[in-house]
């Protein structure tokens, strides 16, 4: 993988998380009866990305980058397809759990390619850069939400971003030219 499929990957997976990311707090509001419950899948997620994070480097550094970042947005893209379909508080929590899971995968890859593809003289610039590029492309997923639920329900705007997730996973597997 080279740094142009990392910056094209990782604008369409922030993107996407930007897309899905108010509907789910929504949605995961919704599914419980207090925000005592709200608070909890929150803290699952937190929890399991934070005791995840020693293994998943270690797995990284084993598997490399692109092996992980397949695995995340893989992973998010079937979960993004069973969302729509839960409906108790207990299914949240585990949807949580995975998704902690994942998220730590995508945080510590992204820091280690990072830190493996760019020059310690030029890195803040170069990262810098990255985060600019990124947060453009996030911007933009949290705007085009605001136009897309007028057409679209909440269960297709998961779907949607299933596919999108897919659309990332390909990036992640295309030939680096020569």
């Amino acid at each position: 993988m080279n740094f142009r499929q990392f910056l094209i990957s990782q604008s369409i997976i922030f993107t996407a998380s930007s897309l899905v990311f108010p509907f789910y707090l929504l949605f995961i509001k919704n599914v419980g009866d207090s925000y005592s419950q709200f608070g909890w899948a929150y803290g699952l997620f937190t929890l399991t990305a934070a005791l995840s994070y020693p293994v998943i480097g270690r797995l990284g550094d084993r598997f490399g980058d692109k092996n992980m970042l397949l695995i995340y947005t893989l992973g998010m893209a079937a979960i993004m397809l069973v969302i729509p379909l839960l409906y108790l508080v207990w299914q949240v929590y585990i949807i949580q759990i995975i998704m902690g899971i994942l998220g730590a995968i995508q945080k510590n890859t992204e820091k280690a390619f990072l830190a493996r593809t760019n020059e310690p003289d030029t890195a803040g610039k170069q990262i810098g850069n990255y985060h600019l590029h990124i947060s453009l492309w996030s911007a933009f997923g949290i705007i085009l939400t605001g136009y897309l639920i007028d057409f679209l329900t909440v269960a297709s705007l998961f779907y949607l971003i299933s596919f999108v997730y897919i659309i990332a996973s390909i990036i992640l597997l295309k030939r680096e030219k020569a």
